[in-house]
């Protein structure tokens, strides 16, 4: 079943790109100075959003294709988890992304650190997400 394989390298890059922010850019980032954070974070976010969005819709869509070649609702409860992203991401994340983007890197202050310290935050649960469905196609594709 090439679809569930496929979900599966989907959720499997969409989590490792996601953890990777979380264990080494994000703290890494930590170490620069308010404005060099801020110029950093834009542009890492800039290039995390080309990658990562379509991973989680492709991987998705994928698991959805794998539940109606083998109606086991392991592949549906996976892609539903990945697919998850997209409504936290805009509902929970946004806000600050709009808000970190609307600043300059110039005037870039605690209040932006503060913002990226949050934003680290509300990633790790798009890790999360990302880790769990991940999990439930690895288990899919073993049952």
């Amino acid at each position: 079943m090439l679809a569930g394989r496929l979900a599966l390298t989907a959720a499997a890059l969409f989590s490792g790109a996601a953890v990777y922010v979380n264990i080494a850019e994000q703290p890494a980032r930590l170490d620069l100075s308010d404005g060099a954070l801020l110029t950093e974070w834009k542009s890492a976010y800039r290039r995390g959003l080309a990658m990562q969005a379509p991973l989680a819709i492709v991987g998705s869509i994928l698991g959805w294709v794998a539940w109606l070649e083998t109606r086991d609702w392991l592949w549906l409860f996976g892609a539903a988890v990945l697919v998850t992203n997209w409504p936290y991401t805009l509902y929970a994340v946004m806000p600050i992304n709009k808000q970190l983007e609307s600043t300059n890197p110039a005037s870039a202050d605690s209040k932006s650190r503060m913002l990226i310290e949050q934003w680290g935050r509300l990633h790790a649960a798009r890790s999360a997400l990302g880790v769990v469905a991940t999990l439930i196609f690895l288990w899919a594709s073993m049952s």
